[in-house]
C-alpha cells in the first residue's frame, strides 16, 4: 500500500539546462527491458501530462523515436541526460527518470519490470 501523499518534485538534466516538475505520490516505479530503456537503464515513475510542467530548456530538448514512432524520448543536447519520455500506450502519460528529481529517494517504492520488449 502506497502511504506517500501527492507531492511537487522539481527536476532536471544533469546540466541543468532542462527543468521541469512533476506531481506524484509514486505509486510504483517502472523498468523496462525495451532496447532504449535497458540501454539507457532509467528508473521511471508514470505521470499524466496535466502533472508535469517543463519549466524550461524546452530548446534543449532533442527527440528520439524508433519502432512505431509513436513513444517520444526526450535527451538534452547539451549534457545527454534523459529526463523524460512520452509513453507508447498511453501517450497522455510521461515516464519521468527519477534519477533526475531533486531529493528523490526510491527505497520502498515497489519496482514494475515491464516488458516492453514484447510489444509490438
Amino acid at each position: 500500500m502506497n502511504t506517500r501523499s501527492v507531492k511537487t518534485y522539481h527536476g532536471m538534466c544533469h546540466c541543468g539546462g532542462v527543468r521541469f516538475t512533476v506531481e506524484t505520490d509514486f505509486p510504483e516505479l517502472t523498468m523496462c527491458d525495451c532496447s532504449i530503456c535497458k540501454k539507457k537503464n532509467a528508473l521511471m515513475v508514470k505521470v499524466h501530462e496535466s502533472n508535469f510542467t517543463l519549466l524550461e530548456g524546452g530548446e534543449l530538448l532533442t527527440e528520439y523515436q524508433f519502432h512505431t514512432k509513436t513513444a517520444r524520448h526526450y535527451f538534452c543536447k547539451v549534457c545527454g541526460i534523459y529526463p523524460f519520455h512520452r509513453k507508447r500506450v498511453t501517450p497522455d502519460q510521461l515516464g519521468i527518470n527519477v534519477f533526475c528529481l531533486e531529493g528523490f529517494n526510491p527505497e520502498g517504492i515497489p519496482i514494475r519490470h515491464a516488458v516492453g520488449a514484447a510489444m509490438l
